[in-house]
Order: structure tokens, then sequence, then C-alpha cells
């Protein structure tokens, strides 16, 4: 019996070190397919992470653009509304231009009658309110009248006709108009014709 004991105790251990050698093998094929799962997992995370990336530098690239299209839109729209308050603003150049002929006609009329002939002085009166009204409705009209008499000249506002030595004038110095400039809003319609002194 003693016999059959270590038979059987030798068949088990015999067992139990195939079961070892089994389990063995299981492991190793099990931590090889960790191994190719952590693996292909890591594969799976990059390509996610590229792929993440790609669509934030997409994103940021959109945005981007999107901004400079809004940039865009309100420079057109501020650029129409400048356009649109400059053409309600200087509308009327033309008709001021047609205007002012009209003016320098009466005041030339004024300049060559005489204030002592009694003959000619209801139209004088007439010429003189006609004028003033002329001038009145331009003024409502931002229209101002450039009249450099004894000024310094200036280039930008005035249009030396000639030059004359006049030694009772500082050089460069209106010393006569010979016609009157207009301005509309601030903007030059037409400069005013001088005479300026020599240096």
């Amino acid at each position: 019996m003693a016999n059959d004991q270590t038979t059987q105790n030798e068949t088990v251990e015999s067992a139990d070190v195939d079961n070892v050698n089994l389990d063995t093998s299981n492991a190793d094929e099990s931590d090889a397919a960790v191994d190719a799962k952590d693996e292909q997992a890591g594969e799976v995370a990059d390509n996610v992470e590229k792929q993440l990336s790609e669509a934030q530098a997409e994103i940021s690239a959109l945005k981007e653009q999107v901004l400079r299209s809004a940039a865009d839109v309100q420079n057109a729209r501020r650029r129409a509304e400048k356009d649109v308050e400059k053409a309600h603003k200087f509308a009327l150049d033309k008709f001021v231009n047609e205007m002012l002929p009209i003016v320098d006609s009466l005041e030339r009329a004024l300049e060559t009658s005489s204030a002592d002939d009694e003959a000619t002085k209801a139209l004088r009166d007439g010429v003189e309110m006609t004028l003033g009204m002329y001038i009145a409705g331009l003024a409502k009209f931002n229209v101002d009248r450039i009249d450099p008499q004894g000024e310094a000249f200036d280039p930008v506002s005035h249009q030396a006709m000639s030059m004359v030595d006049a030694p009772d004038a500082q050089p460069n110095t209106v010393i006569a108009v010979m016609q009157k400039g207009y301005s509309l809003n601030g903007r030059l319609i037409r400069p005013a014709m001088v005479i300026v002194s020599k240096s």
C-alpha cells in the first residue's frame, strides 16, 4: 500500500508539474496578448492624438478665416457709410460751382456802380439785397467765403495771380483779391484769386 501511495504521489506531482508548465505557457501567451493589446492601444492613442492636433489646427485656421471675413465685412460697411456721408456732404458741390459766377457778377456790379449816384441807388440797393440773400442761402448749406484781404498768402486756399512790390505791406501778404474763394463743409471748392506782395 505504501508503494501504491508513492506511485500516486508521483502521479500527482507529475500532473502538478504539467499543470505548472501549462500555466506558464498560458501566462506567456496572455502576456504576449496583453503586450499586443498595449501596442495596439498605443497606436490608437497616437492616431487619436494626431487627429486631435489636426482638428485643432483646422479649427484655429477656420476661426482666423471667420475673423478676417468679419473684419472685411465691417471695413466694407464703414467704407460704404463714409461714401454715403461724403455723397450727402458734398452733393451740392456742382450746384455751388454753378452759383458762384452769379455771386461774382453781383459783386462786380456793386464794385462798378457808384454809391453817390441817385439814379442807380435803387438798383444798387436791389443788387446788394440779392447778393446778401445769395450769400445767406449759401451759408445755410455750409458754403463759406474765403476773403483773404490783408492776410498771409496760403497756397492751399489762395491762388496767386501775380506778385507786386508793395512797400507798405508785409512780404507774402495778400494785397488785393481778384475773386473770392469758397469752401463747402471745409473742403475747398474754389481758391481765392489774389495778388501777393513780394518779399
